[in-house]
């Protein structure tokens, strides 16, 4: 699975490590991705995302119903 958030599509990112001569390569930036499983009453059943710090967050305030309809709309999770 690529690491990427399911819910805010946050993705790895390049940037430059920097030294303390300003010598640059290439780097990473990686998401804070964790694997959450989720009671989605609609459905009755768990579900497990790959979803970031922020993502956690963000299903916190906006509910789980609604990001389960998201996901479905853009044709991620297929229940």
């Amino acid at each position: 699975m690529a690491k990427t958030c399911q819910v805010l599509g946050t993705h790895v990112s390049f940037g430059n490590s920097v030294s303390h001569s300003h010598r640059k390569t290439r780097r990473r930036f990686q998401p804070n991705l964790q694997r959450k499983r989720y009671w989605v009453p609609s459905l009755n059943r768990f579900i497990a995302l790959q979803v970031s710090a922020k993502g956690i967050k963000t299903i916190d305030k906006r509910g789980i119903e609604s990001i389960v309809a998201q996901l479905r709309a853009r044709g991620e999770l297929s229940i």
